[in-house]
């Protein structure tokens, strides 16, 4: 399934869409494929795999810890693509790569979007990269076929969400508050007028990310967005856990109340 169909079929449904985040090789690269599996089984609809990368701007504590272990484990680019494949053969669940630029800089762009096309990757979500210096990836990626998902922040003058809707395939990332990720007791405020200021640019889906973490907050995103993304907590569950099956049968276990909430009708 495309991106763009699960957005569809999460809207014909009268819901918004819930999009999943784990990152390669924590805690096992087959540790993570599997709860990538138990999450979508659980009613994630959208999953995002995390290319650990040693300097990241934007990740908060708990998803530092898991993708520091991840990289002391020795997750590479390689472990990041047999992830969205196994993934990706396994469900029908659109499977992006989030992942900051540097990394496929150096795999080599060209090759990476190949390769992840090749893996049955659907796209990839770049937060540190706008669409000004994007350049080199925004051809590959239309050649591959790969969605390019980039970021607007309650920050972003109308001029640079509109540029940046323009540029984006599969649907837009909206960071519902200003800093990194991580688990809040309240999603941002500025979220709501994020996402009415971005559709005016758009007709593509607009997901919220950053703080979402229980049912609750899920359907408060829900009301007004097009799909919630889920990051730390769903990490937390891995970071908690006795071992890999407890992980993921956590990350099940919040994926099946994550999915409640997006369903839940005020």
């Amino acid at each position: 399934m495309t991106t763009a169909a699960a957005f569809e079929k999460a809207r014909a449904e009268g819901r918004a869409a819930l999009v999943g985040y784990l990152p390669a090789g924590y805690p096992s690269v087959d540790g993570a494929i599997d709860a990538f599996k138990a999450m979508i089984d659980s009613g994630v609809d959208i999953v995002e795999v995390g290319l650990p990368y040693s300097d990241p701007l934007m990740d908060g504590p708990v998803i530092q810890t898991a993708v520091e272990a991840a990289l002391r484990n020795g997750a590479n680019t390689g472990d990041v693509l047999r992830t969205v494949e196994a993934v990706a053969a396994a469900t029908d669940a659109p499977t992006l790569v989030m992942s900051y630029w540097n990394p496929i800089d150096r795999y080599g762009v060209d090759r990476f979007a190949r390769d992840l096309a090749a893996a049955g990757g659907a796209g990839v979500i770049t937060p540190d990269l706008i669409p000004d210096e994007a350049g080199d990836w925004l051809p590959a990626a239309r050649r591959d076929d790969l969605d390019t998902v980039f970021l607007v922040a309650p920050s972003s003058t109308d001029e640079r969400i509109a540029l940046t809707t323009e540029a984006c395939r599969g649907f837009v990332y909206a960071a519902s508050t200003m800093g990194v990720t991580g688990t809040r007791d309240q999603v941002g405020g500025a979220a709501a007028e994020l996402v009415a200021r971005t559709r005016k640019t758009t007709g593509l889906p607009v997901a919220v990310g950053l703080g979402v973490s229980d049912a609750a907050q899920a359907a408060e995103v829900a009301g007004f967005a097009d799909g919630v993304i889920v990051g730390s907590a769903f990490v937390r569950c891995l970071l908690e856990a006795d071992d890999a099956a407890a992980g993921a049968r956590t990350a099940a276990a919040l994926a099946g109340e994550l999915a409640r909430g997006v369903r839940h009708r005020p």
